[in-house]
C-alpha cells in the first residue's frame, strides 16, 4: 500500500484535480489518497472567521466566494446528472459554516477552538467532492473523515497525536475496508471529547505521515508543485538543484528551517518504519523528484541544501549576575515554554554572561515581555539588563550528513558572506554538526542563499552582477567584448556574467535577470531617465551578490559616488581617472573603503588603457621592491599626435583625427593641456607609495595660453589653426635636431613633471609608434636597467579590454 498525499496547488482547480486522479490511477493499489483544502481555501476561511470576531460585515462575501469555488469546481468536474447529490452536500456544509460565522460575530471573538472547527471545513469539503468525483468516473474508491481515525488532545491548533489509539484506528479501518482507494481530508483529526482539532499548519503532510506509519506502507508520496526538495529555495535560488537523495535527518533539519514542500513533523511517524518519502511534482509526474530515506554517506558533497527563515526577532539577556549562577537557562526556557512561545536558535557566550535566541517575530513583544517580568528582581537590581530585542532578521542554515567530517566550512561559510557584506548577527551549530546556522538581516536573504549556493553547489562557477554608467565609445565596446566572451568565461573560466543595468547620460535600464546584450540599446531607450542617486538606489535596493560598478565615464559627478558603492562592499572597476588623481584624501579614503568593505576597487585603465601597468607596479610594492623613478609616455594620443604630426599634416589635422578615432577624450583639451598626463604619473606615484596632490606636479604645457583658455571643444580645435605657426615652430625645432617629440611624463623621488621633449635616437621613447605608451620603472631591484612595459595605450577597444580584465579581477579577489 502506498499513501499519497495532495497539497493545495495540486487539487486548486477542476483541471489539476483530473492530473491527481491520472496519477492515482497510475499507482497500484490499494492506496491511500489524502488532499488538502482547495488552493487558497483555509487562509479564507481564516480570513473570514477574523472579520466575523471584528464585525466586518463582509465575511458574508468572502464566504459566498468560496462557496462559488467549491460549486464551480463541481460543475466542471461532474457530468449534469450526477451534480445535484454533491452540490446540496456541499451548500448544506457551507449554511453550517455561515451558522458558525454568525455566532463568532455574535460573540465578538474567535477562539483556537472554533478556529479549528471552521478551518477543518475546507479540507472535509475538498476530500468529500474529490471522493465523489473519483466515483463518478468509475473508480472504486471510497471517503473517510480522518477525525475518526486521528486522536489528539484538546491543544487546539496544534494537537498532540495519541499514536497509541490513533495507530490502532486506522489499522482496523484499513484490515477491514475492501476499497481499492481510500480519500481521507489532511490536516484534521478530534479530541476524545469529540471536537475538532488540526495538526498545525501544513498538517497535511502529518496525516498521510500518521496513517503511512499505521499501515506499514510501502511508500509516502508528497505530492505538489515542485520537482522535489531543493538545494535552496528555488524562488530565490534560480540556479537551484533537485535534491534526489536525502536522509530523514536531513530533511528535517532543512524542513524546519523553511523548506516548505515537507512540513516538519512529517518525517517523524516515518522514520522509525524506515518508509521512504518521496516528494514528487503533480505537473510533472515523471520527474523522479526527491527521495528521503536512511543516511546517505556515499554522497560526495557535505552540504545537502541551505535553508532559511524570515522574520526572526532576537532575543538577548546578559548581565554579570548570570556567571556561575544556575537555573538561569531553565527559568529562561521555563517561562517561554508556559506561554507556548517556540525558540528556533539558542546561542550562549561560553562566559556564562549572556544568552541569545530566535523567536518568531510576531511573537518577540510578548516574550520580551515574559522574560522582563521573569527577571523582574534581577533587573531592578542591575545584575541582568532588561531583554534586548532585534527585529527583521532571518536564519540561513547549512545542512548535511557528512558536515562533521569536512573540515573548513564554517570557514567557508563566513567568508563567502562576508565577502559579499552579509553582516552575521548570531551562530549556532548543534552537537551532531548536521547543521550551520546563522542569523542575518532578512533585507540579505536573497543575497546570502545565493552566495552560498553558489559557494557549495554550482561547480565553483562564481556569478558577478554587473551595474554599467557609461554607454559610449568606450561603453559599447566593452558590452560587445562581453556578450562574445560570456560563454567562453563560464566555461573556462567559472565565472558567468550578468548586466543587471545600463545608463547612459539620458537614460538608465535594469533587469536583475540580466540585460540581453545582443538588443541593449533598444532596451536603453525604453529606460527611465538616468539619475546618479536613483542608479545607486537602485543598485543598493536589489543586494545581489558579487556587485560590481562599472564606470565608463569621464564624469567627475560619477567619480563622486565610488564611495557609495564601496560602504556597500559593491566592487568598483573605472577607466575614470578623477577619483584617483582627485585630493589625496579622497584617493586614500576610497582606498580604505574597499579594503574596509572588501569591495575591490580597481582602476588598471587609469594609466595605459589595458597594458598592466598599475597591476605590475603593485606586485613590486607588495614584494617589498621601492621606486626610485619612473618615466613614461603616458598619453596614446599625444604620441598618436606627434607620431603623425609632420610638414604635410598640419597639427589641427591630427589633433581632429585622434578625435574622431576615439584616441583622444571627447574634450581634446584634456590630453593637449597635459592635465591627463599629470594624472596619470599622479596616480602611479600614490600607488608607489608617494602621498602627492595634482598640484605638485609641474606642468610644461606645450599649448598657447589663448588655446586653453578657448571656451568650447569647438573654438579650442579653430585655435589650433590660428597657432599652426608656433606648433611647427616646435616639430622643425625637433626635426633640426634629429629627434622626435614626445610627452614624457617623471616621477622622481617623490617630485614629478609633465611635458613636451625632445628624443633623441639612442633613448627607448625614440621608437615608440601609432598610440602606443611605455613606461620605465627604475626601483631598488631594476636601477640601471629598468623594468619597461609598452604596448597600446589609447583607443576604446584596447581601453574596454582593460575594463574586462579588471573585471575578472575581482572574481578571483
Amino acid at each position: 500500500m502506498k499513501v499519497l498525499k495532495f497539497g493545495g496547488t495540486s487539487v486548486a482547480n477542476a483541471e489539476n484535480i483530473r492530473k491527481v486522479m491520472s496519477i492515482v490511477q497510475d499507482t497500484p493499489s490499494p492506496v491511500v489518497v489524502v488532499v488538502s483544502a482547495l488552493g487558497g481555501v483555509t487562509d479564507n476561511l481564516l480570513l473570514a472567521a477574523n472579520k466575523a470576531a471584528t464585525h466586518q460585515n463582509n465575511y458574508l462575501q468572502l464566504l459566498e466566494e468560496l462557496e462559488t469555488t467549491h460549486l464551480d469546481t463541481v460543475r466542471l468536474l461532474f457530468p449534469y446528472d450526477k451534480q445535484s447529490s454533491v452540490i446540496s452536500h456541499i451548500k448544506q456544509q457551507f449554511n453550517h459554516l455561515e451558522t458558525l460565522l454568525e455566532g463568532i460575530s455574535l460573540l465578538g471573538e474567535i477562539t483556537k477552538r472554533s478556529s479549528d472547527k471552521i478551518v477543518s471545513y475546507g479540507e472535509l469539503l475538498s476530500a468529500y467532492l474529490i471522493s465523489e468525483f473519483f466515483i463518478s468516473e468509475g473508480l472504486d474508491a471510497r471517503y473517510k473523515d480522518t477525525r475518526e481515525l486521528i486522536k489528539t488532545n484538546s491543544t487546539f491548533g496544534k494537537a498532540v497525536v495519541d499514536f497509541s489509539v490513533t495507530n490502532t484506528n486506522i489499522h482496523y479501518f484499513f484490515q477491514s475496508t475492501k476499497s481499492s482507494i481510500t480519500i481521507v481530508p489532511g490536516f484534521i483529526s478530534s479530541s476524545f471529547n469529540g471536537d475538532t482539532t488540526t495538526l498545525g499548519r501544513g498538517g497535511s503532510d502529518y496525516t498521510a505521515a500518521i496513517i503511512a506509519n499505521a499501515v506499514h506502507a510501502e511508500a509516502l508520496e508528497i505530492w505538489t508543485d515542485v520537482n522535489g526538495m531543493y538545494t535552496a529555495n528555488p524562488k530565490l535560488v534560480k540556479q537551484a538543484k533537485t535534491i534526489k537523495h536525502i536522509s530523514y535527518e536531513e530533511a528535517m533539519e532543512l524542513s524546519h528551517f523553511g523548506a516548505k514542500v515537507l512540513y516538519p513533523p512529517t518525517i517523524q511517524p516515518v522514520l522509525n518504519a524506515k518508509i521512504p518519502i518521496y516528494i514528487k511534482n503533480t505537473f510533472n509526474p515523471k520527474n523522479a523528484g526527491s527521495c528521503i530515506s536512511e543516511n546517505t554517506n556515499g554522497k560526495k558533497s557535505p552540504i545537502s541544501g541551505i535553508s532559511h527563515i524570515e522574520d526572526i526577532a532576537l532575543l538577548t539577556i546578559e548581565g554579570s549576575g548570570m556567571v556561575g549562577v544556575p537555573g538561569i537557562s531553565k527559568r529562561l526556557f521555563e517561562v517561554l515554554s508556559q506561554h507556548e512561545i517556540s525558540v528556533v536558535l539558542i546561542t550562549q557566550a561560553s562566559s556564562e554572561h549572556s544568552i541569545c535566541l530566535g523567536v518568531i517575530q510576531q511573537e518577540a513583544i510578548i516574550a520580551k515581555e515574559i522574560i522582563d517580568t521573569a527577571f523582574e528582581y534581577e533587573i531592578s537590581r542591575g545584575k541582568i539588563k532588561p531583554c534586548l530585542m532585534e527585529s527583521d532578521l532571518a536564519i540561513v542554515a547549512l545542512v548535511g550528513d557528512r558536515m562533521k567530517s569536512h573540515q573548513g566550512l564554517s570557514g567557508k561559510m563566513f567568508s563567502a558572506l562576508g565577502k559579499n557584506n552579509v553582516n552575521i548577527r548570531a551562530i549556532a551549530q548543534g552537537a551532531s554538526e548536521r547543521n550551520i546556522s546563522t542569523v542575518i538581516e532578512n533585507k540579505d536573504v536573497k543575497k546570502a542563499l545565493n552566495v552560498l549556493h553558489e559557494r557549495f553547489f554550482e561547480d565553483n562557477i562564481k556569478q558577478l552582477n554587473l551595474y554599467i554608467m557609461g554607454a559610449g565609445n568606450v561603453g559599447s565596446i566593452f558590452l560587445a567584448q562581453l556578450h562574445q566572451q560570456r560563454s567562453y568565461l563560464k566555461e573556462t573560466l567559472k565565472i558567468n556574467i550578468r548586466v543587471i543595468a545600463i545608463a547612459s547620460s539620458k537614460k538608465m535600464a535594469f533587469d536583475s535577470n540580466g540585460i540581453d546584450l545582443s538588443n541593449w540599446k533598444e532596451t536603453l531607450l525604453k529606460g527611465e531617465e538616468t539619475s546618479l542617486n536613483a542608479f545607486f538606489e537602485n543598485v543598493k535596493k536589489r543586494n545581489l551578490r558579487n556587485s560590481i560598478f562599472v564606470d565608463n565615464t569621464a564624469s567627475e559627478q560619477v567619480a563622486q559616488t565610488y564611495a557609495w558603492y564601496l560602504k556597500n562592499s559593491i566592487a568598483v572597476v573605472t577607466c575614470n581617472k578623477i577619483a584617483c588623481a582627485s585630493a589625496y584624501e579622497n584617493y586614500a579614503h576610497l582606498k580604505f573603503l574597499s579594503r574596509k568593505y572588501n569591495a575591490p576597487f580597481l582602476f588598471e585603465t587609469n594609466v595605459g588603457a589595458g597594458l598592466p601597468i598599475i597591476d605590475t607596479l603593485k606586485n613590486l610594492i607588495a614584494s617589498g621592491d621601492r621606486v626610485h623613478k619612473i618615466q613614461a609616455v603616458l598619453s596614446g594620443s599625444l604620441n598618436f599626435v606627434f607620431n603623425n604630426f609632420n610638414e604635410t599634416s598640419s597639427f589641427k589635422e591630427v589633433v581632429s583625427q585622434a578625435k574622431e578615432e576615439g584616441y583622444t577624450e571627447p574634450d581634446p583639451r584634456i590630453d593637449l593641456s597635459g592635465i591627463d598626463v599629470a594624472r596619470k604619473i599622479l596616480i602611479l606615484a600614490r600607488e608607489s607609495g608617494y602621498p602627492i596632490e595634482i598640484e605638485d606636479i609641474e606642468n610644461h604645457t606645450f599649448l598657447p595660453k589663448e588655446s586653453l583658455e578657448t571656451p568650447s571643444v569647438e573654438s579650442f580645435i579653430e585655435s589650433l589653426e590660428t597657432h599652426a605657426v608656433h606648433f611647427n615652430q616646435l616639430y622643425m625645432a625637433a626635426k633640426e635636431e634629429d629627434k622626435r617629440l614626445k610627452y614624457v611624463a617623471t616621477f622622481k623621488e617623490g617630485k614629478a613633471s609633465v611635458g613636451l621633449q625632445q628624443i633623441p635616437k639612442e633613448h627607448p621613447f625614440y621608437n615608440l609608434e601609432g598610440k602606443d605608451n611605455i613606461v620605465l620603472f627604475y626601483t631598488e631591484r631594476y636601477p640601471d636597467y629598468p623594468l619597461l612595459i609598452k604596448g597600446a595605450g589609447a583607443g576604446a577597444a584596447v581601453t574596454a579590454s582593460g575594463i574586462f580584465a579588471d573585471i575578472i579581477r575581482t572574481a578571483t579577489s
